[in-house]
């Protein structure tokens, strides 16, 4: 089975691998259509949720194609990408938007990046737990 958003093909095979990421959401403008990587099916319904509306209110509100995936270490990555053509996309919008996102969401991001680390890094969780998690 493979799920496609723009130029980012995501199969079970590459478990949601996108550039030495791995993709836990998006959605596309273009084919109005969000994608969830079953690698984080374990997430409660209450964030999983939450991470759907933000995906497609972010893509209703500026457009392109939105995602938000983890580094190889484990910190959030929220981007966006937009087709050659899109004359619609206002990039101004975009970066204030991921803007506010980071900082409303701050305790959600903290969570995830705990979530990534020891669930699928594997890291001692009293390490994880024990330090504090820097979003940038």
């Amino acid at each position: 089975m493979s799920e496609k958003i723009d130029n980012v093909n995501i199969t079970e095979e590459d478990e949601g691998m996108d550039g030495g990421r791995m993709v836990l959401c998006g959605a596309n403008s273009y084919d109005r259509k969000y994608y969830f990587n079953k690698k984080f099916e374990k997430l409660p319904d209450s964030i999983q949720k939450e991470l759907h509306i933000i995906c497609v209110l972010f893509t209703e509100e500026v457009g392109g194609i939105f995602t938000i995936s983890f580094e190889e270490d484990g910190e959030i990555c929220l981007d966006v990408r937009t087709d050659e053509s899109d004359i619609t996309y206002d990039e101004v919008s975009a970066g204030l938007m991921i803007g506010q996102i980071r900082s409303n969401r701050t305790e959600l991001f903290e969570s995830l990046t705990a979530f990534y680390r020891v669930m699928i890094l594997h890291e001692d969780p009293s390490e994880v737990l024990g330090e504090e998690i820097k979003l940038s």
